[in-house]
């Protein structure tokens, strides 16, 4: 027997926009991660050390991308008969969760500067907050562009990253300039507490929405009822059930439906009509559609009620 099954669709995803742009934000980040780090260390500025705490959480969540990106390119086997692509999604929930933890870390880490205040040398932390806006603002443009080519969860989540970083950058300057003028120390932990919240609500959005994929839940975007409605419409379609619709990876969904159908229509018209309306009305390719009929594939319970109400 053959070692492989025919697909009339490939389960892989070749991005070669992504690689290439996920590898140039991966080197650009372990770069000013290592700057930054090092910064934050020498000028004790807590606002800085939160910073490079979320770049941390970039260079990892850009690796398990990277490994994504690269698994999504692997055939499907007898045991992973949708291949790899589902690691996506994987990885995006690790990187939120990831993003959470640190988040944590730095709102307990500022509390405790806010009970005991310490010195930082502010020319130090606003030269370095200044390059780290420079290398977000940068970076944040050519994974925008990327997103514009090729749809990838993984991109998106680090996206987000970095308009959060963006956003941190900005604080950092702002808290160096409060403490430059006010001499108030305060304005540190305020800061890494508001980039903190930042941090945090990025991962919760990536958490969500790799978790609802993972549940197998509806792709945003579809209503169920009105895509069996529209099967409702097909000639010869008399009942559709078992329909279940959910995401193997971003931008890769899948259906699978029974439907009973007249004893009088040709069944290969009725899948070829769905499959056609299907692909061509919500854009859905991979589909499974199981023809029916009451009297031989009666469902218990609900076949009865089936024949019951078209007997009437």
């Amino acid at each position: 027997m053959a070692d492989y099954d025919y697909h009339h669709l490939p389960h892989v995803k070749v991005q070669s926009r992504s690689k290439k742009t996920l590898w140039i934000t991966l080197l650009l980040t372990l770069f000013f991660t290592i700057v930054e780090v090092i910064g934050g260390l020498i000028s004790n500025s807590l606002a800085l050390l939160s910073d490079s705490a979320h770049m941390v959480s970039d260079v990892l969540a850009l690796s398990l991308s990277m490994l994504a990106i690269y698994l999504a390119t692997r055939q499907p086997n007898a045991r992973f008969t949708f291949g790899f692509l589902r690691f996506e999604i994987i990885a995006s929930f690790l990187n939120g969760l990831a993003l959470a933890i640190i988040a944590i870390g730095i709102f307990i880490e500022g509390i405790k500067r806010f009970i005991k205040p310490e010195t930082i040398d502010f020319k130090l932390m606003l030269i370095i907050a200044v390059i780290g806006f420079t290398v977000n603002l940068v970076l944040t443009i050519v994974l925008s562009r990327s997103m514009k080519e090729e749809e990838n969860l993984n991109v998106k989540s680090a996206l987000w990253h970095f308009i959060g970083d963006l956003l941190s950058s900005i604080g950092v300057i702002i808290s160096a300039v409060l403490i430059k003028f006010t001499d108030l120390y305060f304005f540190d932990p305020l800061i890494s507490l508001i980039i903190g919240g930042i941090i945090f609500t990025g991962g919760y959005k990536i958490i969500k929405e790799s978790y609802m994929i993972l549940m197998e839940s509806v792709p945003e975007g579809l209503d169920l009822e009105a895509i069996r409605a529209d099967i409702y419409q097909v000639e010869g379609v008399e009942d559709v059930h078992e329909l279940h619709l959910w995401t193997v990876t971003s931008d890769h969904h899948s259906l699978t439906a029974h439907v009973f159908i007249n004893e009088n229509i040709q069944p290969f018209c009725v899948i070829l009509a769905i499959n056609e309306m299907l692909k061509d009305k919500y854009k859905l390719k991979h589909t499974t559609v199981q023809i029916e009929h009451a009297t031989i594939h009666h469902h218990g319970e609900y076949g009865k009620q089936f024949l019951e109400t078209h007997k009437s």
